[in-house]
């Protein structure tokens, strides 16, 4: 789960985006088959069992953390348990693709989603986050990031971004996948091949003593060269007993300076659009939708600096405890 530049400050106050719309539909680029989503009915808040430890933000629902300053270097003891909180993140993100199908609503996958995470002894993050209503973040089609889920069933030929974040033992583990819905549209594919592609760009450019700089020019390099775009406004974060934290990765080039070092823990997670880069934030104050109605497709891990190079933490394995 990121960070929204357009509408989340350093001090958390929320600024509220007025709704515009500037492509005409006779002059906008053609983005394919498929359902421009509207949210729909959101369900009560799910139970958290008194056994499960919750973060800090669950009884005061404080503003998100501020992703400036110094830059956390994770103890060993930290960073064993972070590899226990992104692995359960991952297995169970890997799971939930078999309640991803046709006919399921989102609000479905965020029932599965939280019993699952809540069986595992663990909370899941999203959930009351800077108010936020729900388990999980899934964001369909022209939803560019924040998704609510609601009462909107899946329908065949969506792409759906999953964003699963845990708190397990103290420390926070999150990725994101999107998910083809049935028979998916070629300019739907490309653009979800292309989101895990430039993914792995940013990941390929992280290691000790490079800078940070370096992840944003290989993504936009690699989205531009497949004439697609990044949308700027959500950017990777520092990660660990916090949320979000520094550093703030930047998906696009930059020049921000900034070296990283072994015992970094951040989160790499580009968002990739076939058409503008401008969005817009619904009355909910999260979901982000593109203005000119095109999809988007975003994929996401948790990174550890090493000594020689970078390990991605959220790599599922085994099943789940």
């Amino acid at each position: 789960m990121n960070l929204c530049r357009s509408f989340l400050s350093a001090s958390g106050k929320t600024v509220k985006i007025p709704a515009r719309r500037i492509f005409s539909i006779s002059k906008r680029k053609d983005f394919g088959k498929f359902k421009t989503v509207v949210p729909g009915k959101v369900s009560a808040e799910r139970v958290i069992p008194e056994h499960i430890n919750v973060p800090p933000y669950y009884h005061t629902l404080d503003p998100p953390t501020t992703t400036l300053g110094e830059v956390e270097i994770k103890s060993s003891d930290v960073i064993a348990g972070m590899r226990e909180s992104c692995k359960l993140a991952a297995n169970i993100l890997r799971d939930c693709s078999r309640i991803v199908q046709v006919g399921k609503t989102t609000d479905v996958i965020d029932e599965y989603i939280h019993e699952t995470i809540i069986k595992a002894g663990a909370y899941p993050s999203p959930l009351r986050y800077g108010g936020f209503p729900k388990s999980v973040c899934t964001s369909v089609n022209n939803v560019a990031c924040h998704g609510i889920p609601d009462d909107r069933p899946l329908e065949n030929g969506d792409i759906i971004n999953v964003d699963i974040t845990v708190y397990h033992q103290g420390y926070h583990g999150d990725c994101s996948k999107t998910f083809l819905v049935g028979e998916v549209d070629d300019i739907g594919r490309e653009v979800v091949k292309v989101a895990e592609e430039c993914l792995h760009r940013g990941i390929e450019a992280c290691g000790p003593d490079k800078m940070f700089s370096g992840i944003g020019k290989a993504i936009q390099t690699h989205a531009k060269r497949h004439k697609m775009t990044v949308i700027p406004d959500f950017i990777g974060h520092g990660i660990g007993s916090y949320f979000h934290g520094p550093p703030e990765i930047l998906h696009f080039r930059n020049s921000v300076g900034g070296f990283m070092k072994p015992g970094m823990i951040f989160t790499v997670e580009p968002v990739i659009t076939t058409g503008s880069a401008e969005i817009e934030i619904l009355e909910d104050s999260w979901t982000a939708v593109s203005v000119d109605g095109a999809r988007s497709a975003q994929f996401e891990h948790t990174v550890l600096i090493t000594e020689s190079g970078v390990e991605i933490l959220t790599l599922p394995g085994g099943d789940l405890q």
